[in-house]
């Protein structure tokens, strides 16, 4: 079984999220640290939210501040946030091969479905697993655990395609083949990702 991120995996949306972060904490006069897109970037909301108030000892609560960063990405989503080179046609050669494919996303659920309509991916996938639903972040040991449980799947028989270092490692540990795809958010951990992935490719262009 193939398991697939979504945001920065086959999508090319990790730009959105620093924009939207950007934005958020702009009106704030305040900025984004490294610590800080690091730690929020593949959270889920209601963990990052809480992070984003106590990091910046805002006076907003994680509802309204969950509900600021929708709006800002409500948009991009829907109309704008493209397919990485060649994933698309990897999807169509995994499933002409008979493969079998889950998504497996921190993405705002919305956000998702919308994006997947708008580009055709729905009819890929036997299953979308939002970790929101598990209850914990994907760099958490029990993502992996729980998931593969709801699929009945082991970790030996699953790949993981991931752009997030420590997601990919976390799967590692879990017992899943991981390759790495390259996305400029991560870019700087581009050696620390090829050093532990079982693959690590720039572009599922080469997987063709």
């Amino acid at each position: 079984m193939k398991l697939f991120d979504f945001d920065g995996t086959l999508v090319d949306s990790n730009g959105v999220w620093v924009e939207v972060d950007n934005t958020f904490l702009e009106r704030r006069g305040l900025k984004a640290t490294r610590e800080y897109s690091e730690t929020v970037g593949h959270s889920i909301f209601p963990i990052a939210a809480q992070f984003t108030k106590e990091y910046y000892h805002l006076d907003e609560s994680p509802e309204a501040i969950m509900a600021e960063w929708t709006g800002l990405g409500r948009e991009a989503y829907a109309h704008q946030v493209p397919l990485k080179p060649g994933a698309v046609e990897y999807l169509d050669k995994c499933r002409q091969a008979g493969e079998r494919m889950v998504l497996l996303t921190a993405c705002v659920p919305e956000f998702c479905q919308a994006t997947m309509e708008r580009l055709s991916l729905t009819d890929y996938f036997e299953r979308v697993i939002y970790v929101q639903e598990l209850g914990v972040e994907k760099r958490d040991p029990r993502a992996f655990s729980l998931a593969l449980e709801l699929l009945g799947e082991k970790g030996e028989a699953c790949t993981l395609y991931e752009d997030s270092p420590g997601v990919c490692r976390t799967a590692k540990e879990a017992g899943l083949t991981v390759v790495g795809v390259y996305d400029p958010f991560y870019a700087h951990h581009e050696d620390e990702m090829r050093s532990f992935c079982h693959r690590y490719i720039k572009s599922f262009t080469e997987l063709l």
